[in-house]
C-alpha cells in the first residue's frame, strides 16, 4: 500500500517560516509529478505547487516568491519551504503524487499562522 506521509506543520507567527516534508513508501516518487495542495476551512482544496520528475516547478500565482517546492529522489521525499507566512496561509497541506491514472494523497498536515 502506497503511503505519503506529510510532516513539518504546526503553529507559526505571521512572517515566520515552515518546511513541510512528504515522505513516500512503496512508491518511487521519481516517476511521479509531485504536488502540494492546501485546504482552508470552508474552502475548496487548491493547488500550491507542483514539481515534475525533471525538476520543473509550477506555483499558484499568489504564492510565487514565498513558497518553494523541491524534491530529493534519492530520499524519496518532497519538500515545501514556506516563508513570510500569512494568516491566510492557514490550512491543511496535502502531498500528492500523480502519474495518471495513479493518483496518491497524504493525510495532510495542519499549518496555522497566528500571533
Amino acid at each position: 500500500q502506497v503511503q505519503l506521509v506529510e510532516s513539518g506543520g504546526g503553529l507559526v507567527q505571521p512572517g515566520g517560516s515552515l518546511r513541510l516534508s512528504c515522505a513516500a513508501s512503496r512508491v518511487f516518487l521519481s516517476f511521479y509529478v509531485m504536488g502540494w495542495y492546501r485546504q482552508a476551512p470552508g474552502k475548496q482544496r487548491e493547488l500550491v505547487a507542483t514539481i515534475t520528475s525533471g525538476g520543473s516547478t509550477n506555483y499558484a500565482d499568489s504564492l510565487k516568491g514565498r513558497f518553494t517546492i523541491s524534491r530529493d529522489n534519492a530520499k524519496n521525499t518532497v519538500y515545501l519551504q514556506m516563508n513570510s507566512l500569512k494568516p491566510e496561509d492557514t490550512a491543511v497541506y496535502y502531498c500528492n503524487a500523480k502519474n495518471l491514472p495513479l493518483d496518491y494523497w497524504g493525510q495532510g498536515t495542519q499549518v496555522t499562522v497566528s500571533s
